[in-house]
């Protein structure tokens, strides 16, 4: 992928996708202060080290992203405001992370820290004792440190209780022994929020617990000799062999783990919605440019019909998926339990991003499936979305859970 497909800011909106703004001035703010950044020091951090959405930042050049996001303000703008954070409401961050994401950036996930930082951490804070603040969480929210969340195994998925790690108290130390699988972030960690089973040997019930892991320690090794769909690294596999973990890195109570990573899900489900509207503006945005562009029998191929039928379709997905994403958004900020509104806007966000995603390489013909072009990358990643943070078929059993529930 060339440095101006890859980082060259989206091209200006046509007044249909120029949607009014919902959030706050605040939000506005940063989003315009973000742009300059994103298309300004990181393009250009980019291209010299031919970053692109295949080609992974080395974890030095990640810290150098972090520290510096830190330093504008951007990194850890999540975190509560005692901890330097700016107390954004839910329709703040969704806004704010659709606009990271339709940069089109290959260090759009690292910005925020969204993969190793202080999203991971900020739920924590109330659990943290005073030491785990000081040796964690701290670290991480200064962009010391970077963190992961480990509770993916290969026989525990979409059924997140049946975790195999064990965890095994002997005097002041738990013994974890186990694997976690697909651990995003986990190449460039150094710690890890990891899940284990506390349950007495042969207890049929589930007892997960919850610890922090210094992923240095004896007995650990971070395994990420793989790409996913998406291209770059970010995913790895931790083997844990008889782990020594001290009892004081217990996150609140023995069984209690499950509970914690639980905890936020409905706001997190709808989180990675605007990362899959902002991926697909950029492929909505690279589809009209290039039908527009493209020459076919003496005129441009954005006079068909079948090629203008197609585009209106991706702009009506788009809009009614980013409607329902800020509806959402507004119902939590309200304090409303939009737990099943969560699911559909995961859901349908994540299946129509795709469908723009997949017209978008229709529209670019052989140019569309040449890797390399940004709509290539684009449907690669956004079909992943389909299975990350709860696949499609897990959130239609919560919906309709909701639904037929009396």
């Amino acid at each position: 992928m060339n440095a101006k497909d890859t980082m060259q800011a989206v091209s200006p909106s046509s007044a249909l996708l120029a949607m009014p703004f919902e959030g706050s001035p605040r939000a506005a703010e940063l989003i315009a202060a973000l742009q300059d950044f994103l298309q300004g020091e990181l393009a250009e951090l980019a291209q010299k080290h031919s970053i692109s959405h295949d080609n992974s930042a080395s974890k030095e050049l990640l810290r150098q992203v972090w520290k510096r996001s830190r330093e504008l303000g951007f990194y850890g703008m999540t975190l509560p405001r005692a901890m330097g954070g700016e107390e954004l409401s839910v329709l703040d961050q969704v806004l704010i992370k659709e606009a990271i994401y339709a940069s089109g950036s290959p260090f759009a996930p690292h910005v925020l820290g969204e993969l190793s930082g202080p999203p991971r951490i900020g739920s924590l804070v109330r659990k943290a004792t005073p030491l785990q603040m000081e040796q964690f969480i701290a670290p991480v929210a200064r962009a010391e440190k970077s963190i992961c969340f480990a509770l993916t195994e290969s026989q525990a998925g979409s059924d997140a209780g049946a975790v195999q790690t064990k965890a095994v108290r002997e005097g002041e130390h738990y013994v974890l022994t186990g694997h976690k699988r697909f651990i995003s972030g986990s190449p460039f960690a150094d710690f890890a929020v990891l899940m284990a089973s506390t349950a007495p040997e042969g207890s049929a019930e589930r007892e997960i617990s919850a610890f922090f892991v210094d992923l240095a320690a004896p007995g650990v090794e971070v395994v990420s000799g793989y790409k996913t769909m998406a291209g770059q690294s970010h995913t790895g596999d931790i083997h844990l062999n008889a782990v020594r973990v001290p009892v004081a890195q217990l996150i609140g109570e023995p069984g209690r783990g499950l509970g914690l990573a639980l905890g936020r899900i409905t706001v997190n489900r709808l989180l990675h919605c605007p990362a899959m509207l902002g991926l697909a503006q950029c492929a909505l945005r690279d589809a009209r440019d290039y039908a527009l562009s493209r020459q076919q029998f003496g005129r441009s191929i954005a006079q068909f019909q079948s090629i203008q039928h197609m585009l209106a379709d991706m702009a009506t997905d788009w809009t009614a998926a980013r409607a329902l994403m800020i509806q959402t958004a507004r119902a939590l900020d309200a304090g409303i339990d939009a737990r099943a509104q969560a699911s559909m806007s995961k859901l349908f966000c994540s299946e129509k991003a795709f469908a723009i995603a997949d017209r978008a390489v229709q529209i670019h013909g052989g140019e569309g499936i040449v890797q390399g072009r940004r709509v290539e990358f684009l449907f690669r990643m956004l079909r992943m979305y389909r299975v990350l943070t709860g696949t499609s078929e897990i959130q239609r059993n919560t919906i309709a859970k909701e639904l037929l529930m009396p």
